[in-house]
């Protein structure tokens, strides 16, 4: 099976969301608040057309990585995966080979079908297929988690 996977996207899991969107701001880069309410816990920053880079709290990574360490800082690196059914290929071929896995395929709230597998150095790896609205459904609320 022929496999494609394209670098899509880059979370950085910030324990101050203030001090991180101000460095990010000085170096130069737009980032914008998606809605006041997620302020602490989520926002994008400015990136090359297709590609996405967020910051987001160490509090709100555990509602969308169900394995991510509670308090932990650090980055989730994304890649685009064809097909729903191809995360869970990818997904299970990984995790046999030996590979540990960090959040097991599911269908994310943003409509994308969603697995984090850990590379060797332990870096969190996600597979994310395209999302369908068919799958979206509303998801974690600060305040209410």
């Amino acid at each position: 099976m022929e496999r494609r996977a394209a670098l899509k996207q880059v979370n950085l899991v910030v324990r101050d969301m203030k001090a991180s969107r101000d460095f990010y701001e000085r170096l130069g880069v737009d980032v914008a608040t998606t809605n006041t309410v997620w302020d602490e816990h989520h926002c994008n920053a400015s990136a090359v057309e297709g590609f996405d880079f967020d910051l987001d709290s160490a509090e709100f990574a555990t509602k969308w990585d169900a394995g991510w360490p509670e308090g932990k800082a650090g980055a989730v690196i994304t890649f685009a995966i064809e097909s729903r059914a191809a995360v869970d290929e990818i997904y299970d071929d990984l995790t046999s080979a030996g590979y540990e896995g960090e959040q097991p395929p599911v269908d994310a709230f943003w409509g994308a079908r969603f697995a984090i597998v850990k590379d060797p150095d332990g870096t969190s790896v996600g597979l994310m297929s395209p999302s369908d609205d068919a799958h979206r459904s509303a998801g974690p609320t600060p305040g209410q988690w």
